[in-house]
Order: structure tokens, then sequence, then C-alpha cells
């Protein structure tokens, strides 16, 4: 199963915030798409960072209200780490896994086509168990059949 089974399924919106808006733009972004991270792009779409709920809750938490005049720029995860469409869950399930990542944003020839939580990965990945377990299920059963 890859990426791309995901994005079949959720779609392929990926929601976005420049580096110099608010971090209270940003909230306010999160959760009326009811999401979790914004890509940060660039006037030129380049992707600048990312900005989760989590990172608005740590400059709250260090600061106060007075955090949410701040840019995005200023809290966002800089080093974006990204997948492809055509990769495997497993490989990306891991990578999720080492770099302590709650989402990843999917690009194909340079430009954004979806973004993948943990949560989605996680999901699939028990989809493709249930399924393979199904499948062994009606081999021993055959097996069984043929020996009696």
């Amino acid at each position: 199963m890859t990426v791309q089974s995901i994005l079949s399924r959720k779609g392929t919106a990926v929601f976005t915030v420049e580096p110099t808006a608010s971090i209270q733009e940003a909230a306010k972004s999160l959760t009326a798409h009811n999401i979790g991270a914004l890509v940060v792009t660039g006037t030129d779409g380049h992707v600048d960072g990312i900005v989760s709920e989590r990172d608005i809750l740590q400059a709250l938490s260090a600061e106060g209200a007075g955090a949410l005049v701040r840019p995005v720029a200023e809290i966002m995860t800089c080093k974006v780490m990204t997948c492809a469409p055509s990769d495997r869950l497993a490989d990306v399930m891991a990578m999720m896994t080492d770099g302590k990542l709650r989402h990843l944003p999917v690009l194909e020839n340079g430009r954004f086509v979806g973004i993948v939580s943990i949560r989605d990965v996680v999901e699939s990945r028990l989809e493709e168990a249930a399924k393979e377990v199904t499948g062994l299920d009606k081999i021993l059963g055959q097996i069984r059949a043929s020996q009696l």
C-alpha cells in the first residue's frame, strides 16, 4: 500500500499559510479547516516550513496570549520532511516515527499533491493488516477443507 492510497481516499487539499501571517491567523485556519498543521509557503510557493497545533500551544504556554501576534515564521518547523505518492506506507510510518512527525506533506515533481498525518498512515496500515488476516484465514480454511 502506498501514500497514493491515502490521498485517493482523503483528497489532495493542502492548506497553507504565509510565514508573515500571525499565529492567531494560523490558529483560525487550523480551526476552520479542522486540521492539525499548515504548510508554510512563501509568495513563490516554496515550502518554508510547517506549523502545527503543538507549535502554537508551545508558544502560548511560553508567552501567553501575546504570542498570537507573532509571525508564524518564528515558531514553525523549518526542516520539512516530505514523501511522494509512490512511497510505501511502512516506509512513511518509519520516517514519521523516527522523526517524531505527525504531518508529512506529499510532493510530486516539486508540487504539493496532499498531506498525510500519522493517523492516516496508522489507519491504512491497520486496514492492510486486516485484509492480510482475512486472506490468511481463507487460505487456512482451504487447507483444512482439503485435508478432510
